[in-house]
């Protein structure tokens, strides 16, 4: 199978030729359907989805698309792909102003963090207050993170915060050069930036209440190929959360399989710790449940219109189908395969690897196309130290 990826003429060609035609069944007697992608470390449920043969099982076709960050919503709108799972807190403003996309079950937890250096005197949430805050994008799932825990705080991320915007790849860098105080950013640059020692967690999405329990990523699906072809976006769902438990009971073989497949650009220890900070648990209610929770601290924050219905939104936005709930998922069995767990010296290897392979020279991230991380080897970050 070979992914494709969509270009500005070929956006051109759908709103010219139509979208969201009914999917057709190919001769095996399978209906097509398309996922979208971007390539970066939280899409496992889909590589794994694919490589497992999950769609298969449920009577798809698959075919990946391949989209840049910054046109995926509109790849999506336009019906370029039909299914995908992404981060709710990214969507939720579009749909708010009208895009028809809706979201479904929750995939996992715990992928956006806000950090500072970690010999900096800010110990708190409350002591970012009339920093600099360094991120990918106005707009983007780390940016959005940053202002809820900010709003939750008391803080106006408007108001009381000086915003910057760096590649992902450079936060680190400007927050060593003292450009920022603090950086807000995703995986796997948060665990890139621990692991070489530069930065503490000032908020973690998988740690912190009460974002620890809240999906951050969900099944995210085109709003007419829904509305068109219900039995064939539950199918496809049913295999994204078949994907999700496999990689929940697989970590290790799912991060090792999505870097092997070359679905991203990343090392095998890296992708594997990467994955270890998030919590694949599919759940049908819990993905409404965070659609709720994301949108009231939204409108909190001021990212939602001070009149928008928080509980009129929800509906709006949630999809559910029948057969495919958290009783469904209960009964859900998946294969635990021998060494796909994380072993016990994670840490250790990951720390082998950065030392003798170095990190990867392009990361891509849920909120930029790839840049190019700038690291600090073993040696700078030893003299560092010895300097302090």
């Amino acid at each position: 199978m070979i992914p494709i990826k969509l270009t500005t003429a070929a956006l051109c060609a759908l709103l010219l030729t139509g979208c969201n035609k009914s999917p057709h069944t190919t001769s095996g007697g399978l209906t097509k359907v398309r996922v979208g992608y971007i390539g970066i470390t939280c899409e496992a449920p889909i590589f794994s989805a694919v490589e497992n043969g999950f769609f298969k099982e449920e009577g798809l076709d698959v075919e990946l698309v391949a989209c840049e960050w910054s046109k995926y919503k509109d790849v999506l709108a336009l019906g370029g792909f039909d299914i995908t799972h992404h981060l709710i807190m990214y969507f939720l403003k579009p749909i708010e102003q009208g895009l028809d996309v809706k979201i479904g079950a929750g995939i996992h937890t715990g992928c956006l963090r806000v950090q500072t250096g970690v010999n900096s005197s800010i110990q708190s949430v409350k002591d970012l207050r009339g920093k600099r805050i360094g991120c990918p994008g106005m707009g983007t799932p780390p940016f959005i993170f940053a202002n809820r825990v900010l709003g939750a705080n008391g803080i106006d991320a408007m108001k009381e915060i000086e915003w910057r915007v760096f590649p992902a790849g450079e936060l680190g860098l400007a927050l060593d050069k003292g450009e920022i105080d603090a950086i807000a950013d995703s995986e796997p640059i948060g665990s890139l930036l621990l692991a070489e020692g530069r930065v503490k967690n000032i908020a973690d999405q998988a740690k912190d209440a009460p974002y620890k329990d809240e999906y951050c990523c969900a099944v995210i699906l085109n709003g007419k190929f829904v509305a068109n072809n219900p039995a064939t976006a539950a199918a496809a769902t049913r295999a994204l959360l078949k994907g999700a438990k496999w990689v929940s009971t697989n970590p290790r073989a799912a991060a090792r399989l999505s870097v092997e497949k070359k679905y991203l650009a990343s090392n095998p220890e890296l992708n594997t710790k990467a994955i270890g900070n998030l919590n694949y648990m599919p759940s049908v209610s819990g993905g409404e449940a965070a659609v709720n929770s994301a949108a009231a601290e939204m409108k909190v924050a001021g990212m939602l219109s001070p009149t928008t219905d928080v509980p009129a939104l929800v509906k709006k936005a949630v999809v559910r189908f029948d057969g495919v709930d958290d009783e469904w998922l209960k009964t859900l069995e998946v294969p635990k395969l021998a060494d796909g767990q994380i072993p016990p010296d994670q840490d250790q290897r990951l720390a082998m690897e950065l030392a003798t392979i170095g990190t990867p020279f392009l990361i891509a991230t849920c909120c930029s196309n790839a840049s190019k991380f700038e690291a600090r080897r073993a040696k700078q970050v030893a003299q560092a130290k010895d300097a302090e």
